[in-house]
């Protein structure tokens, strides 16, 4: 899956050149970030003070200076990945072709596994990968700017400790990534077993186009159709409590950051303005460090994938 793409001659300037343009792209977005983080508190400390409403609509239009670039290149950037990935895609389908073709191994939905899973496997990684990068380049940014912002915050529990807003978010992520791994340890196998029925399900359908008399049955489809509802009830149940876990983790950790600087804030401290710098600040850091917590049904999906994907070379012989 990686060799085809990365390593491959033909591929090479799409891979890495592409790869290089991607980067810069998402440099100049977390820029971007930065500065309207720092605008955040001259923007609420003006509102704060409510004195001169002239201040208040130079705020709105250096608002919209830093906005409407980040718009565009936002949007650019979305773009160029989905054809990025796209010829990510063209590469493994053209890697297996040759192997698969010549192969006299009987593979369980070979063909899904060529057409589908290398389409999801694209679609996933255009998803999930975007996130990654930008998440650690959103860290390598916002990192420093909230570890000096922790020594204006007064942090009953952490007082002696320097980056206590960084530690705060350090360990509420990665504990929430554990809770995670083990609320929903089962669902990657089940996501597994599911593709593996729709795929029976569909070979079925695919047969029955041209021969309705020995395929496509009523009873065999019913037969099938049985299989498909008891792995997605069984699927459901599971996501279902895994959903109310991450829903609730998600609710909590909008209130944290202002629970830690209200001290602060009413202590007089500090403004209303580094008090909404302070938050955009640390939800920015917590979301980078829990961004695959945020992410666990898509994670769980590409896992089962990659399985798939991974059993289907091994089975042709691709190296």
């Amino acid at each position: 899956m990686l060799k085809s793409f990365f390593l491959n001659k033909k591929w090479l300037k799409w891979a890495w050149g592409g790869a290089f343009i991607l980067f810069i792209s998402l440099l100049a977005q977390v820029t971007l970030t930065v500065q309207i983080n720092t605008w955040y508190k001259g923007f609420y400390d003006v509102l704060q003070e409510a004195k001169n409403i002239d201040q208040f609509w130079i705020g709105i239009k250096k608002f919209l200076y830093l906005a409407i670039p980040y718009v565009f290149i936002y949007s650019l950037t979305n773009y160029l990945t989905r054809i990025w990935v796209l010829k990510w895609r063209e590469a493994i389908t053209f890697a297996y072709v040759p192997l698969w073709t010549s192969s006299n191994v009987n593979v369980e939905g070979s063909a899904q596994r060529m057409q589908e899973d290398t389409m999801r496997f694209a679609n996933l990684l255009e998803t999930l990968g975007l996130q990654v990068v930008r998440a650690i380049m959103t860290l390598l940014a916002f990192l420093p700017i909230l570890w000096n912002m922790s020594k204006d915050i007064k942090v009953d529990f952490l007082n002696n400790i320097e980056g206590s807003l960084v530690w705060i978010a350090l360990v509420t992520s990665f504990g929430s990534l554990i809770i995670s791994w083990f609320v929903g340890a089962k669902l990657p196998g089940i996501e597994y077993d599911n593709q593996k029925v729709e795929a029976k399900f569909r070979k079925e359908l695919v047969y029955g186009e041209d021969d309705r008399t020995n395929f496509a049955k009523p009873d065999t489809i019913f037969e099938l159709f049985t299989g498909i509802k008891l792995i997605k009830q069984r699927l459901y149940l599971h996501y279902g409590y895994f959903d109310i876990w991450e829903n609730l983790y998600s609710q909590m950790m909008v209130i944290v950051p202002y629970i830690v600087v209200a001290p602060s804030l009413f202590a007089g401290l500090v403004t209303l303005g580094v008090v909404i710098q302070t938050s955009n600040a640390f939800q920015r850091v917590h979301n980078s460090f829990s961004l695959f917590t945020q992410n666990w049904t898509t994670v769980t999906e590409l896992r089962s994938i990659f399985k798939r994907l991974k059993e289907f070379e091994i089975a042709i012989g691709y190296k």
